[in-house]
């Protein structure tokens, strides 16, 4: 019997694999998610069962966003330091922001054509007495301001007025914490010597952040019951039928992206897709059904080292920067057939010099969403950049959660696929840790080597 057949790890039954459990949870929340939706509300509001798979999948993302401030800080700071040690760290730099440009480009560009080819503001049911001005809107200056901490640590105040009285929370800016944590990085490096022990210290810190995030990622099934047991509740799929078109569009330009274009940018790199996709894969499905890039990126900067090879002193830096700033999904393809949609809905024509503004929003306004409300702030970007209604938000609010599942998704794939391109390509990628990946169980917590 050979050393491999062995091994524990491959003695271990199917139903103990991490991945059958994150596959068994897809499915046993889709049930769940029917049922509670067949329940229907109670006259004091959602059903048991809706609460208790809402109250789960928030539970879980809350843990995750709580790791993140002190991963990117510890994750940003080391690997700038670490980044001292590879030759070619500017050229590094660089490279990831020029392919962030060239994928978001692609990805609007397919955008705006799936927008005119398919037309989806004339072939909509939706009625125009579903239009409402946004609560929440995005604009150049919000992000010139955003750039700027309002405190060291990158947290926000804010309090929140309800009929049993006002509760206050403090939220993270991921964009202000990205900010802080390269400044002290470039600090600790012109200190020299003297900054060692503060450097120590944050090796160690990251340490224990990773090691807690693992104990997170072990609940990734009890987490995918809730989170996708309660979208199938609350959203159900029949918001679909008014916006069929819309939402055909976006996914239809969703997959393009994420099984068209990337697998093309990985094999002219040499890289086997299918690799890729196994080896993203545990992030990407906690990506669709949390919504959320934010509350992934600790999923995402794992997959990215353990299963992709890409070293950790350049993902540490270039996944959290990709977690704000790279979103091919909600920055790229919905605001350009959502722009469309809305001027084709108004009757309002779009030139030569719109579609110019749409691409421009789109590849260098990402960051203008970090640390708000993602995608929706995006489109209420471009369509003021445009000049079209932003009432024509409240046109696509009742499917945006179905939607914003596959956007996240490809957002996240996007912030894993560019770091390991960038690698390859400077000729740090580890290919023996891309080749000889298993699939999603190289993500199982049992495997995972101690901190």
């Amino acid at each position: 019997m050979s050393a491999l057949s062995s091994s524990p790890r491959a003695q271990k039954p199917f139903y103990a694999s991490f991945g059958f459990q994150v596959f068994a949870a897809m499915v046993v929340g889709l049930v769940l998610g029917y049922i509670a939706r067949e329940m229907g509300p109670t006259e004091a509001g959602p059903n048991w069962l809706v609460q208790a798979l809402s109250t789960v999948g928030s539970i879980f993302v809350q843990l995750l966003r709580a790791l993140v401030p002190l991963l990117i800080f510890t994750a940003i700071v080391a690997s700038i330091a670490n980044l001292r040690e590879l030759n070619n760290a500017a050229r590094l730099v660089w490279q990831t922001l020029l392919w962030f440009a060239i994928t978001a480009l692609i990805a609007v560009l397919i955008g705006i054509t799936l927008g005119l080819l398919i037309q989806p503001g004339l072939n909509t049911g939706v009625e125009a007495a579903a239009a409402a001005a946004p609560s929440t809107t995005g604009s150049w200056l919000d992000f010139l301001k955003g750039l700027v901490p309002s405190n060291v640590l990158g947290l926000q105040a804010s309090t929140k007025v309800t009929q049993t009285g006002a509760t206050t929370a403090l939220n993270f800016n991921v964009l202000q914490i990205l900010v802080v944590s390269i400044a002290v990085g470039i600090a600790a490096l012109q200190v020299g010597e003297k900054a060692e022990a503060f450097l120590s210290f944050n090796r160690s810190l990251l340490a224990i952040t990773r090691k807690m995030l693992w104990w997170v990622i072990r609940l990734t099934p009890i987490g995918t019951i809730g989170l996708l047991g309660n979208a199938v509740a609350v959203y159900g799929w029949e918001a679909l039928a008014s916006l069929g078109w819309f939402s055909a569009a976006i996914y239809i330009g969703l997959a393009i992206v994420l099984f068209v274009v990337y697998p093309v940018i990985l094999a002219a790199n040499g890289l086997n897709p299918v690799r890729f996709f196994a080896g993203a894969w545990p992030a990407i499905q906690l990506a669709f059904v949390s919504r959320s890039s934010i509350g992934t990126l600790p999923v995402t900067e794992q997959v990215t080292e353990r299963n992709l090879g890409v070293p950790r002193e350049y993902s540490a830096f270039a996944v959290p920067l990709g977690a704000t700033t790279k979103m091919d999904g909600c920055a790229a393809i919905y605001p350009a057939i959502s722009a469309i949609f809305v001027a084709q809905f108004y009757g309002l024509p779009l030139g030569i010099q719109e579609y110019v503004l749409i691409v421009f929003v789109s590849v260098l306004g990402s960051a203008a969403t970090a640390g708000l409300t993602g995608a929706t702030v995006m489109l209420t970007l471009t369509l003021s950049t445009l000049g079209l209604p932003l009432q024509g938000v409240g046109l696509l609010l009742a499917v945006d959660p179905i939607l914003d599942m596959g956007r996240t998704a490809v957002n996240v794939a996007g912030q894993a696929l560019i770091p390991t391109i960038v690698a390859k390509r400077q000729g740090i990628l580890d290919q023996a840790a891309y080749d000889r990946h298993e699939g999603i169980d190289a993500l199982d917590p049992a495997a995972t080597p101690a901190e």
